[in-house]
């Protein structure tokens, strides 16, 4: 199934075909707003500032499944990630990301590119960047720095 036929529903409710980011770099982000790597949330808006008019989007996935970081609701993470990192580009709702209730595009990305140790999520911020084509391109460790992606997203743009 390519990425264009999945959809996602947003923060605010409203189903999402990703047929919309179509001929878009995309980099993919399961994140969350009580975990060390939150302060990612800053260089994720600065890429988005930086290459938006490019061609790039970032798509951010709110998860719970490590360590309890993201406990609120969809509202609330909006809020938080609106008022604390003016974050603009789009929030999806809450997301599992590994196990029997993981969304069907983080089971479509995992098979795309599995991770060192295997295709499980392993934590918060882990990134999958996509090619305009729709094809996972890379995939990323939580600890790697949204700065540290722009030599990636400008080879795809």
């Amino acid at each position: 199934m390519p990425f264009a036929d999945f959809t996602a529903r947003l923060s605010n409710g409203q189903e999402q075909s990703l047929a919309a980011y179509r001929g878009k770099v995309v980099l993919i982000v399961n994140v969350a707003s009580q975990c060390g790597f939150t302060p990612q949330y800053k260089g994720l808006q600065a890429l988005h500032d930086r290459y938006a008019a490019r061609g790039l989007e970032i798509l951010g996935f709110p998860c719970n499944q490590f360590g309890g970081q993201e406990p609120g609701t969809d509202a609330d993470i909006a809020t938080f990630c609106e008022t604390t990192y003016r974050i603009r580009f789009p929030l999806f709702a809450r997301i599992d990301v590994n196990g029997n209730n993981a969304h069907p595009l983080y089971v479509w990305l995992k098979a795309q590119k599995p991770g060192l140790f295997g295709r499980a999520i392993k934590w918060n911020f882990t990134k999958f960047l996509l090619g305009r084509d729709g094809a996972v391109q890379a995939r990323f460790a939580p600890n790697t720095k949204p700065e540290g992606l722009a030599r990636h997203i400008e080879k795809l743009l």
